[in-house]
């Protein structure tokens, strides 16, 4: 009888629910439809075609694919990025742990410094670029040289400006994780005898992979993303002819999209691709990531 009450009362609740879901659904849902669904789809068409504007689009099959595949600015851009994403996802990744392990060490000004270390992450992209080009450029003057001057001091200068800004950010996810740690079984730890190294890589890391896991998606797909970092403090530069073909060499895929795009209008549709296969590859790069950390999750 008392289940039957609870369930008369759940269903009572639940009807006027389902009566009224679809008015709050159908708007959100029309409009990732026009602003989601329906340009990426179109995307998708366009990459296939030639075009100035989507309505004078002409229909050339895979000759913008095989461009993109022996655009040597492209491939170099690729090999940028991947390099850049290895060395900021270790970088930020460790920083903003072990920064996050020390905060929620029960030290004095612990919110203080939880509030310096993600204020940067409240800077705008491009603001931050053209604030550390000018650091940069200020240090490198005194050795006779400046920011673009070399494809080295771009990279790690892309490397330290990306750092500076998503340290923070990840920090705080960290702190979530590390005071989700269950007490009891840093305590069993202790009474066990374990060193301050074995509770760390025995109990809390493998308690806080969830973190771990979205941390890392984070940090792989921004730095696959990076496009207005990169314009503001290098622009690409500095320029190479390589086979004939000018080449920045400090250029990220997001960036070389958009330069192909602003060519001339006969490599809008070679852009497009572009854009496709970048899609492609940064969701793959994601699903796989997800994967093998949750894998970890699973087995602790």
């Amino acid at each position: 009888m008392a289940k039957n009450k609870k369930a008369d009362s759940v269903n009572l609740v639940q009807r006027p629910i389902r009566k009224w879901a679809p008015l709050f659904i159908l708007p959100t849902f029309a409009a990732f439809a026009i602003g989601f669904v329906w340009p990426f789809i179109q995307g998708i068409y366009l990459s296939f075609c030639n075009f100035n504007i989507p309505t004078d689009a002409k229909w050339v099959g895979l000759q913008n694919y095989a461009k993109v595949f022996k655009d040597a600015g492209f491939l170099n851009a690729f090999w940028n990025t991947a390099g850049f994403a290895v060395v900021s996802i270790i970088l930020i990744n460790v920083v903003a742990f072990f920064i996050a392990y020390a905060l929620t060490q029960k030290m004095r000004g612990a919110n203080l410094y939880r509030t310096v270390f993600f204020m940067p992450n409240l800077i705008g992209g491009v603001v931050l670029g053209y604030i550390w080009s000018m650091i940069f450029d200020g240090i490198l003057k005194n050795y006779s040289t400046y920011l673009t001057a070399e494809p080295t001091y771009g990279f790690w200068g892309l490397v330290i400006l990306v750092a500076w800004q998503q340290i923070g950010y990840m920090m705080i996810i960290y702190i979530a994780g590390l005071q989700a740690v269950p007490e009891d079984m840093l305590e069993a730890a202790r009474i066990d005898g374990a060193t301050g190294a074995q509770t760390l890589f025995r109990v809390i890391i493998p308690n806080v992979m969830p973190s771990i896991t979205t941390c890392t998606f984070l940090t792989l797909t921004n730095s696959f993303k990076m496009f207005d970092q990169n314009m503001a403090l290098t622009g690409g530069l500095p320029s190479v002819m390589e086979n004939g073909a000018k080449i920045n060499t400090t250029e990220l895929l997001a960036l070389n999209i958009y330069s192909t795009y602003n060519i001339n209008k006969n490599y809008h549709g070679v852009a497009q691709a572009k854009a496709v296969i970048f899609f492609i590859l940064v969701a793959v790069l994601a699903i796989a990531q997800q994967s093998a950390t949750r894998s970890k999750e699973v087995q602790q």
